[in-house]
């Protein structure tokens, strides 16, 4: 019986488009498509989502595809500017976990020098990111960004985590990036390798929203630089 119902219901299923006559292809189709974007998360607003993961260090970098110009729009807090969640969630390096802390972003000697990319590649993503953001100012004055510092575990070249980052309020024209997010990354960090807050804490709060990223973790500039 149950080899006739199959047959009958091959037949049928044989005139209508997108039908499938037993529930293992049908799964095994949304498998092969949803592979590919399982890493693709964005961040959840109140820090409970999942961030994506990208490559990790490379030994060798190569230029990055953006996103398409003019589809990415920057917010603000407080006149801060912020990334476009939807093209800069954040990504994360899979090298960099609370278990590798030591070895990693708080070692001695330090470490993202060494996983940095070139030049020769993130100035050829800046100029394409500044198209994705619509940016018409100077890329003298703008910072290509990662929204998840590298000293916070961010991944090197995911361009989910690199944004053009325009120059705060007050900047004086000319004088090249510098921007207070700088500040509070580096006192993230050393929050974080003080186990103050933990690493995942850290990196969704700067993700959300850098502006308020250290009032989240209950850290203030005094606090976040006195520790190792």
């Amino acid at each position: 019986m149950r080899t006739v119902a199959l047959a009958l219901l091959a037949v049928v299923c044989s005139g209508v488009a997108g039908c499938k006559a037993t529930g293992t292809s049908a799964s095994g189709d949304a498998a092969s498509h949803s592979g590919s974007s399982a890493t693709a998360s964005t961040p959840s607003k109140d820090g409970g989502g999942a961030l994506p993961m990208g490559a990790g260090p490379q030994q060798m970098y190569t230029v990055q595809a953006q996103p398409a110009v003019g589809s990415c729009h920057f917010g603000d807090d407080h006149g801060q500017p912020l990334p476009d969640p939807h093209c800069t969630p954040g990504a994360l390096s899979p090298a960099v976990t609370q278990a590798t802390l030591s070895t990693t972003i708080c070692r001695k000697g330090g470490y993202t020098s060494t996983i940095r990319p070139p030049a020769a590649v993130t100035d050829k993503e800046k100029a394409a990111n500044a198209k994705s953001y619509g940016y018409t100012g100077t890329l003298h004055d703008a910072e290509y960004d990662h929204l998840i510092s590298l000293e916070l575990g961010g991944d090197p070249n995911d361009p989910r985590n690199l944004w053009v980052e325009p120059p705060s309020p007050g900047h004086r024209a000319g004088a090249g990036p510098n921007n207070p997010k700088d500040a509070v990354e580096t006192r993230l960090h050393t929050a974080v390798c003080g186990h103050q807050v933990t690493l995942s804490a850290a990196q969704q709060a700067i993700a959300s929203d850098w502006e308020t990223a250290e009032a989240k973790l209950g850290i203030t500039p005094a606090s976040g630089s006195s520790s190792g």
